[in-house]
């Protein structure tokens, strides 16, 4: 007797999902990862570009490779206001979808990003306010980036109130992040805009990660001297208490940053362009 292979998992007519990339001069590195989101088995899905004020052609570049992108509708927002939150904030304002996954312009995702997130929530509680992926250096196979994605699960369920990955993976129920005030300049001006705005949603909330969610971030930015925290501040991090959290970010934390004049604007530096 022939089988009969399982009914196609019906897709949504209209879009449950905004995806939201903040771009300041991506030309070389924006195009892949809309190649990846192209890739997407899941439809259709609302495409939010934030261009922040960049002075190449990377707005065009995005325009020609989308133009003719089944199932995506492509909406493009200017941010004149120099930072990344201040994008973020553009383009969270522009979302009128049940979910909302922000991503960074030099990342890869696999084509069951989107899927995998939509699932997730599907089977999660209402207080799930936010899936995320691991960071991979490659897209796993066997060996060291299963490990890593292991030890991300692991520390998952240990910690269950930190953010253990960076803005490049954060997806979120929108009306959860709003809830908990969103991106905004005014209350983290400084870098590491992707931890703090998770300091505030732990406080209604909850996250999960997921051992088939991951991504591969660029490894470019060598550097990471004027956008990054110390080994003791990261450190801390961990190990303070969530009561305490909000005196790490609000008091020390931000103090440190303001000395060391760790804005926001700094990840606009590209020092890998000559």
């Amino acid at each position: 007797m022939k089988a009969v292979s399982p009914a196609a998992e019906p897709m949504p007519t209209t879009p449950r999902w905004s995806v939201v990339i903040p771009y300041y001069n991506e030309r070389d590195y924006l195009p892949a990862t809309l190649a990846s989101l192209l890739a997407q088995d899941f439809r259709p899905f609302q495409l939010i570009l934030v261009d922040n004020a960049s002075t190449d052609d990377t707005t065009e570049r995005c325009r020609a490779i989308l133009q003719d992108a089944a199932g995506i509708t492509a909406i493009y927002l200017h941010e004149p206001r120099a930072g990344k939150t201040n994008a973020l904030e553009c383009g969270l304002a522009r979302v009128d979808t049940e979910f909302v996954a922000f991503c960074d312009a030099d990342t890869f995702y696999p084509p069951h990003y989107l899927k995998r997130c939509d699932r997730i929530y599907a089977e999660s509680p209402a207080r799930v306010l936010a899936v995320m992926a691991s960071r991979l250096a490659a897209a796993p196979t066997h060996g060291r980036p299963r490990r890593r994605q292991l030890k991300t699960m692991l520390w998952a369920r240990i910690f269950t109130r930190q953010a253990l990955t960076g803005g490049f993976g954060h997806t979120f129920r929108t009306a959860g992040l709003r809830a908990a005030g969103g991106y905004s300049t005014a209350l983290w001006p400084f870098v590491f805009e992707d931890h703090e705005v998770m300091q505030r949603l732990f406080k209604i909330g909850r996250s999960r990660y997921d051992f088939d969610l991951w991504c591969v971030p660029s490894m470019r930015r060598a550097d990471r001297s004027n956008v990054d925290w110390t080994y003791f501040e990261k450190r801390l991090y961990g190990v303070v208490p969530f009561i305490f959290k909000d005196w790490y970010f609000y008091t020390f934390l931000s103090r440190r940053f303001a000395k060391r004049k760790l804005d926001q604007t700094n990840l606009r530096a590209k020092s890998w362009i000559a």
